[in-house]
């Protein structure tokens, strides 16, 4: 696949069309000008936030020692629904990773001019170390008396964040260097949240998990830097037409 960028009719600029551009800035002006509606737009939305329920629930611990682990945190202050609900979150992100990386390796079959590194190896490599980090993930919630089948609000949400990733990823238009810039910020908010889940496991006093929970966030960092350098490369070929720019 070669990069399908290029000068071209793009009329999407008010330039482009400069009379019809005053035309089209002049009826702004108007509507500026115009009353204001009778509805009120943001106290609907005031009113259908303040009406509106939960994204979801998560469930209680599904084994004695979850019920009890989690009693023994409350007395502490702590509440492990709000840790499994991040968990939950993350497994969710991290199953997504899966498929997004699979869409990277199609992607790459039949591309020209790959920055250097970017190779099926290293993208099969990540995507396993996505797939390892969901298994322990899983295992994590099993460990702290929850179900890792469980749907929580925040994976919820999270699904619906990835989606536009996702799309993107498998939009047969997208080039490699879009694609990377995809997979940066994938990585981006994978490195965030992992770091985020080490300071939890510390705070709940789970420090063999906070110990793997650093590992998988040292991979993660690994990762995103892997791609940064794979994404920047990609771009200096195509802006510079530097051949031998090289991935950090």
């Amino acid at each position: 696949m070669q990069d399908k960028i290029s000068m071209g009719m793009n009329r999407t600029g008010l330039k482009t069309s400069p009379l019809l551009a005053d035309e089209l800035l002049e009826q702004l002006d108007l509507q500026a000008d115009a009353p204001a509606p009778a509805i009120d737009a943001d106290a609907l939305r005031r009113a259908y936030r303040e009406d509106a329920e939960p994204v979801g629930s998560v469930p209680p611990p599904t084994s004695i020692k979850g019920m009890f682990g989690a009693a023994v945190e409350a007395l502490g202050g702590h509440r492990m629904h709000v840790l499994l609900d991040k968990l939950g979150e993350r497994a969710a992100y991290e199953r997504s990773g899966v498929r997004i990386y699979e869409a990277m390796l199609r992607k790459l079959d039949g591309a020209e001019d790959l920055p250097p590194g970017l190779t099926e190896a290293a993208l099969r490599e990540i995507r396993d170390d996505e797939a390892s980090h969901f298994a322990l993930l899983c295992d994590a919630i099993e460990r702290l008396g929850g179900d890792s089948t469980t749907q929580t609000p925040c994976a919820d949400i999270t699904g619906v964040q990835a989606l536009g990733l996702v799309q993107v990823m498998n939009d047969p238009r997208t080039t490699t260097a879009q694609a990377l810039e995809t997979l940066l910020a994938v990585e981006r908010i994978d490195t965030a949240s992992w770091e985020l889940l080490v300071s939890l496991m510390d705070g709940f006093g789970q420090e063999e998990l906070a110990n793997e929970f650093s590992r998988a966030h040292v991979r993660e960092l690994e990762h995103e830097e892997r791609v940064r350098g794979w994404f920047t490369a990609a771009i200096h070929q195509r802006a510079l037409g530097d051949s031998k720019a090289k991935a950090g």
